[in-house]
């Protein structure tokens, strides 16, 4: 069986306030060209469609086109997840009719466990598809209070598919979740990335996938395998912060034989623009060839600037961030991007170390995240 698997197309996107519709437009119109050429018999998109639970009206229209040249025009069935940035509600929403036309769409738990069943010459493939839900909705789902952690939720929820996998076919996972080999901590491959938890790890462990003989990630925003080569992330598309200005963005093709037998490759998609960084003195920028490219431009200027985006922008028309550089400002904005990288629940206790001179004691960080995670669940039911 040949499967596109694709994922993170946060279509809505925000760059710098500037909307990224166009180029997720000109990318999906080339990944269609590669789904009508190669005619795969499924594509699979492992969550977060769109930026956000409440997306602007074009990122819907491009959704709706999008799926709809996929699903009725080329006859390939699109299986579809929600991931953390996506109303799961919304994303749900009709998915009992659109399943007749091809189109499977799983926003909530409770569909997590029903396979959708496909057949290629080398016999009967079950694919599920799981989701992104916060530890709270799998502890009530399941009746688990020993579930507390993206960890013990992802287990939980691996038991429940030990009870109904067939051993016999090949089965395939598509989920939305950060994983590494052992459950260990990792940083985000990208800024856009959205932190899973409040004070615990977001890290779940490639371990608990062994049941399936292939697993399709979303949420990690750079194309790379976990422990075997059968756990893959996608990435994403598209360049979404100048931390992913090095990734090579695309899709996988993965091509499923004899059970145990996967094969994977990585095709690379062509952007509108490219989105980089440029480093150097307004007087050599302003001497380089023009480019469409979204530019990120530090600037190495000893003096004043005067008016330096408007002056980057004759070479660089659609620069979206202009800074001076100097080395004693290098050490200033080292110590703002570690900051940056920081979980709110250790900026809570360097604020609190900092403001009484004694650590925050172990109840009172354990009360901060309660509420913080209680926020952002109430937060995400009222986009929802």
């Amino acid at each position: 069986m040949n499967i596109f698997h694709t994922a993170d197309w946060h279509l809505g996107k925000l760059v710098q306030g500037m909307y990224m519709t166009e180029d997720q437009q000109f990318i999906l119109e080339q990944f269609m060209q590669h789904v009508e050429r190669e005619k795969p018999d499924v594509v699979i998109v492992a969550g977060d469609l769109y930026d956000r639970a409440l997306p602007p009206v074009e990122a819907v229209k491009l959704l709706d086109e999008v799926f709809e040249k996929i699903v009725l025009e080329l006859n390939v069935p699109v299986l579809a997840i929600a991931g953390n940035h996506d109303s799961p509600a919304r994303i749900h929403y009709g998915s009992k009719l659109l399943k007749k036309a091809g189109l499977h769409v799983v926003g909530q738990l409770e569909s997590a466990f029903t396979p959708v069943v496909t057949e290629d010459a080398f016999g009967v493939v079950h694919t599920y598809l799981l989701p992104y839900v916060d530890p709270a909705q799998v502890k009530h789902f399941f009746k688990d209070d020993a579930v507390t952690s993206q960890q013990t939720a992802m287990a939980r929820m691996m038991a429940h598919y030990d009870t109904v996998l067939q051993r016999d076919v090949r089965n395939v996972l598509v989920a939305h979740a950060f994983v590494t080999k052992h459950g260990e901590e990792a940083q985000n491959t990208s800024d856009s990335e959205r932190t899973l938890s409040v004070g615990g790890s977001d890290c779940v462990s490639a371990e608990l996938f062994q049941a399936f003989d292939y697993v399709a990630l979303g949420h990690l925003h750079e194309a790379h395998y976990v422990l075997r080569e059968s756990i893959q992330y996608a990435g994403s598309p598209l360049k979404y912060s100048v931390s992913e200005q090095h990734h090579k963005k695309g899709y996988l093709h993965v091509e499923l034989r004899d059970k145990g037998d996967v094969r994977v490759e990585k095709v690379l998609l062509a952007p509108r623009r490219d989105m980089r960084t440029v480093e150097t003195t307004l007087n050599e920028l302003l001497h380089m060839p023009r480019s469409d490219d979204y530019v990120f431009v530090k600037l190495l200027d000893e003096q004043a600037v005067q008016s330096p985006m408007e002056q980057v922008r004759t070479v660089f028309p659609n620069a979206l961030h202009v800074e001076r550089v100097m080395p004693a400002m290098q050490t200033e904005q080292l110590e703002r991007s570690t900051r940056a990288k920081r979980s709110t629940t250790e900026l809570f206790s360097a604020f609190i170390e900092e403001m009484t001179g004694q650590p925050v004691r172990p109840e009172a960080a354990q009360l901060f995240n309660e509420l913080l995670q209680q926020t952002m669940l109430q937060e995400r039911e009222v986009e929802a």
